[in-house]
C-alpha cells in the first residue's frame, strides 16, 4: 500500500487535557505518513501554549477569532500539504490502526469522497457515540440520524453494524476526505459555524457524483459535548437553523418549497415539546433559528446558485441510492416507537 500523506486537522477551543489526550493517542497510530494541524479557535485559556511546550512537531495555527468547526477546518485545509484530509474532534482517542482502514477504503474506489470510522462513546465503550455512530443518514425533511443512534436512543455495539456501507453523511467527529474533492466543492460553509456542516459537505459530494461511506473496521472513541454541551440551547439553535437552510438550499427549488410547510409544522411541535419539558432556552432557540433563516435568505439564494453549479445528480437519483429516508424519522421514532436503526 502506498503511504499517502494525510493531514490531520483538529479545530480546538479551550481544554488542554482533552487535546493532549487526543494528540497522545495519534502519536501511537500505526499509519506512518501524517501531519497534525491544530487550529486554535481563539482559546481563552492557556491550552494552546501548553500544547506548544509539550510538542515540537505539530503545525499550530492560531485564529484571532473563533471560526467554529467549519471555519477552523477550512483554515486547517488551507495550510495542509496532504492529499487526504482527516477532520477530527479534539475530544477523541483512536485505535492504532484506525487510519489504515480509512485509507484502505477511500483509496479503493475513485468515486468515494468521504469515509468515517465507527464512533463509540468514550465513557461507555460498549455503546455507539451520539455523534455519528456507524454512519449517518437523513430523512426527507433533513432530520439526521445514524446507524446506531436515533434521536436520543443510543444502541449497544454488538457488531450488528460492522459492514461497510454507503451512507448519506460522515460525522464531523472524524472523517477522511480527498483534498482535491474538498477544494472542488468549496469546503465547509462557514456561515454554518458549527453543526450540520459535514452533512452539507457530504450532500454536495453526493450531488457532485461522489459517495460517502462508513468503515467500521476503523474505530475511535469520542467524549462528546466538551466544547458545546449537548444540553445547550445553542446546540438546538445551530442544529435547527442549519437543517432548515439545508432543506431550502440543497434540494431542487420545487422540492424545497413543497417540503417547507411540513418541516415548519414539525419545528413548532418540537418547540412545544421543549416547552412542556420546561426547557425554555431550547423553546426560544427554535424561534431564534427561524428568525435567523429569514435573515439568511440572500445567503440561501447564493448557496443555491453555488450548489447548482456542482449538481450532477438530481434529487431522484440521491433518493434512489437509499441514503435518504423517504418517510419521517420523527413519525417512525415518536409515533411508531421504532427506536433502533434496524427498524429503518
Amino acid at each position: 500500500m502506498v503511504d499517502f500523506k494525510v493531514s490531520i486537522i483538529i479545530p480546538h477551543h479551550n481544554n488542554f487535557d482533552i487535546l493532549n489526550e487526543c494528540i497522545n493517542s495519534l502519536k501511537k497510530i500505526s499509519y506512518p505518513n501524517t501531519e497534525i494541524i491544530i487550529i486554535d479557535n481563539n482559546s481563552t485559556d492557556d491550552s494552546i501554549n501548553q500544547i506548544k511546550n509539550s510538542y515540537n512537531d505539530l503545525i499550530i495555527k492560531k485564529s484571532e477569532k473563533n471560526l467554529g468547526y467549519a471555519g477552523g477546518c477550512n483554515l486547517g485545509a488551507s495550510v495542509s500539504s496532504g492529499s487526504y484530509l482527516l477532520f477530527l474532534n479534539n475530544d477523541t482517542i483512536h485505535k492504532t490502526d484506525f487510519l489504515n482502514h480509512l485509507i484502505d477504503k477511500i483509496t479503493n474506489n475513485d468515486s468515494i469522497a468521504c469515509v468515517q470510522p465507527k464512533i463509540k462513546n468514550y465513557d461507555n465503550k460498549d455503546f455507539f457515540d451520539y455523534a455519528g455512530a456507524s454512519g449517518g443518514f437523513i430523512d426527507y425533511l433533513v432530520f439526521p440520524f445514524s446507524r446506531g443512534r436515533i434521536f436520543n436512543t443510543i444502541e449497544k455495539d454488538k457488531g450488528q453494524y460492522n459492514n461497510s456501507i454507503k451512507v448519506f453523511w460522515t460525522s464531523g467527529t472524524a472523517f477522511i476526505t480527498k483534498k482535491e474533492i474538498f477544494d472542488k466543492v468549496g469546503g465547509f460553509d462557514e456561515s454554518f459555524f458549527a453543526h450540520m456542516e459535514e452533512i452539507d459537505y457530504c450532500w454536495k459530494c453526493n450531488l457532485s457524483g461522489f459517495e460517502c461511506w462508513v468503515e467500521p473496521r476503523s474505530v475511535i472513541y469520542h467524549h462528546g459535548g466538551k466544547t458545546l454541551s449537548y444540553d445547550s440551547p445553542k446546540k438546538t439553535y445551530f442544529n435547527h437553523k442549519n437543517s432548515i437552510i439545508l432543506l431550502l438550499s440543497n434540494y431542487s427549488l420545487g422540492l424545497s418549497l413543497y417540503l417547507l410547510p411540513l418541516r415548519l409544522f414539525l419545528e413548532i411541535i418540537s418547540s412545544l415539546n421543549d416547552l412542556l419539558k420546561l426547557r425554555l432556552g431550547h423553546f426560544i432557540a427554535h424561534y431564534i433559528s427561524l428568525i435567523s433563516v429569514l435573515l439568511n435568505l440572500f445567503n440561501i439564494y447564493k448557496r443555491r446558485k453555488n450548489i447548482n453549479k456542482l449538481r450532477i445528480n438530481d434529487d431522484k437519483f440521491i433518493f434512489d441510492q437509499n441514503i435518504i429516508l423517504n418517510e419521517s424519522v420523527v413519525k417512525k421514532y415518536f409515533l411508531f416507537r421504532n427506536k433502533t436503526y434496524n427498524n429503518y
